[in-house]
């Protein structure tokens, strides 16, 4: 048998990088053309952000923790699952921050954040994860299909929670907090992930990761 060390990272991945990217063809065709209604209900948000309005971001909290809940049921539960045994945790922990966002909208008083950093950097995540990010297969050389668009996929759609958590507070500072370590905590799962199969864009859930906690720490 081979020593334990001249084994790589990609040596323990469940499955080929191929089926990964297979799964957002299979979320795609499945779900279109609800794509455009997803990137229209973002920039909706952005708009809300942008406008400070605080109507308009607690609508945006709720609407996160329905389009959290619904990758975590139709990606990672139903798609994900079947080739990562460790998938159907991660489902069940999005399910867990959709709840905790569905609280903090339905119970707490949301508003924008009064930090000019913390503000531009979550509205700059906001509009990554709504336009940009669906463009990286075209980036890498990967086809159209591939595309990871918000609210079905799980890192647009949590680097847009993120950037709603970043640019905004509210009375419940825990349960704040709490959501935004959540949704750190999966987009470094996610830049691992990708790392193990050799892809650059390891480096974008990294970078949101990175912007967030600059954020945070300026806004102190």
């Amino acid at each position: 048998m081979s020593e334990w060390w001249t084994y790589r990272p990609s040596d323990f991945l469940m499955f080929a990088p191929r089926t990964w990217w297979r799964l957002f063809e299979l979320q795609n065709a499945a779900w279109w053309p609800a794509q455009a209604v997803f990137v229209l209900l973002a920039l909706v948000l952005v708009v809300g952000l942008w406008g400070r309005h605080a109507p308009s971001l607690r609508a945006g909290v709720f609407g996160c923790a329905l389009a959290v809940a619904f990758v975590a049921h139709a990606f990672l539960w139903q798609r994900y699952a079947p080739i990562n045994g460790v998938a159907g945790g991660f489902a069940w922990g999005f399910g867990v921050h959709a709840a905790g966002l569905l609280a903090l909208a339905v119970r707490h008083t949301v508003r924008a954040t009064a930090d000019p950093a913390r503000w531009r950097i979550g509205l700059g995540l906001l509009l990554w994860a709504a336009l940009a990010h669906p463009l990286l297969p075209l980036a890498v050389g990967r086809p159209w299909v591939h595309a990871e668009v918000i609210g079905l996929a799980p890192d647009p759609t949590v680097i847009a929670t993120l950037g709603l958590l970043i640019g905004i507070d509210a009375g419940a500072r825990a349960l704040l907090w709490a959501l935004r370590a959540g949704a750190m905590a999966w987009l470094l799962v996610s830049a691992a992930t990708l790392a193990t199969m050799g892809s650059v864009l390891a480096v974008v859930p990294l970078a949101a990761v990175l912007l967030a906690c600059v954020a945070l720490w300026r806004g102190r």
